[in-house]
């Protein structure tokens, strides 16, 4: 199941090179020269690399694209603190891309991965060319974190197998999920033995619905692009509305069908809106 917790999908056949920086799993993806424009993808809840499959065949003609696991997440091994918060995940990425020489980017977010490309934009602007915020938000809302208090009982029951279910259905549209639902099964059982760390899991559900900068939003001025999913089940897509509102060089493009993994669920229309957006902006 291609999931925020974990992700398995078939291998795209283009160019890669795979290492570690510290604790960081990276991938480069498609054009190799520093100096081609770059794209950094980062993952929601999970923090797999991996969830960024379906988007690697479009971008890698035109773009060097960096995927990351995120510290304590599949092949990036650590154990997190209790406080660890939006804000360390940033810094972590700006490490990496210290690192790897990359002195600006175009940062592609999804979920949890926004909220570290909104913090980005308020602390390391310089390292930003744009923003593409995915079903993110600036804030906790009552209906998000309804969903995760009901994702932390389950963890405290021990009932991954509920987890894994409850997750698809906050991911992916019904109609979506009958179509795929033998998959689904497969990949569920899969996760379940392959399921990650449950204290870093914890760590990283109280950084996202710790994260609060609604105060802070008007101080980012890179390039954004919010894109929205009115089908979105987790993240209401006026959440997105809200970012715009509230930045001052932000817009905002609403789907009307692909859930809160739309990356996934319609890649292609996905790939179209957000390599025309930062086009535009090049």
């Amino acid at each position: 199941m291609p999931s925020d917790t974990q992700a398995s999908y078939a291998h795209t056949s283009v160019e890669m090179h795979s290492e570690m920086c510290g604790k960081t799993h990276y991938e480069i993806h498609g054009l190799m020269s520093p100096d081609a424009p770059t794209v950094v993808f980062s993952s929601g809840l999970g923090g797999a690399a991996k969830f960024w499959q379906p988007q690697l065949a479009d971008f890698t003609k035109s773009y060097r694209v960096i995927t990351y696991d995120q510290l304590g997440t599949n092949k990036s091994v650590g154990d997190l603190p209790a406080n660890y918060s939006i804000s360390d995940m940033a810094n972590e990425l700006a490490a990496l891309l210290k690192k790897l020489e990359v002195q600006q980017c175009h940062f592609v977010g999804h979920a949890l991965g926004g909220l570290v490309g909104l913090e980005l934009g308020l602390t390391q602007p310089h390292l930003l060319q744009s923003l593409v915020l995915v079903n993110a938000w600036s804030s906790p809302n009552p209906h998000t974190l309804r969903c995760f208090d009901i994702r932390k009982a389950l963890l405290a029951a021990d009932r991954k197998d509920m987890y894994l279910q409850l997750q698809a259905l906050l991911l992916f549209p019904p109609d979506w999920i009958a179509a795929n639902a033998q998959h689904l099964d497969n990949e569920e059982a899969h996760l379940l033995n392959h399921f990650p760390d449950v204290d870093n899991l914890l760590a990283r559900i109280g950084a996202l619905s710790a994260f609060d900068i609604d105060d802070k939003l008007a101080n980012i001025t890179t390039p954004t692009l919010a894109l929205a999913n009115k089908d979105d089940t987790l993240v209401p897509w006026q959440r997105s509305k809200l970012l715009v509102d509230a930045m001052p060089t932000a817009e905002l493009s609403v789907m009307e069908y692909g859930g809160h993994a739309s990356s996934i669920t319609v890649p292609e229309d996905f790939n179209k809106l957000v390599l025309e957006y930062l086009a535009r902006i090049a």
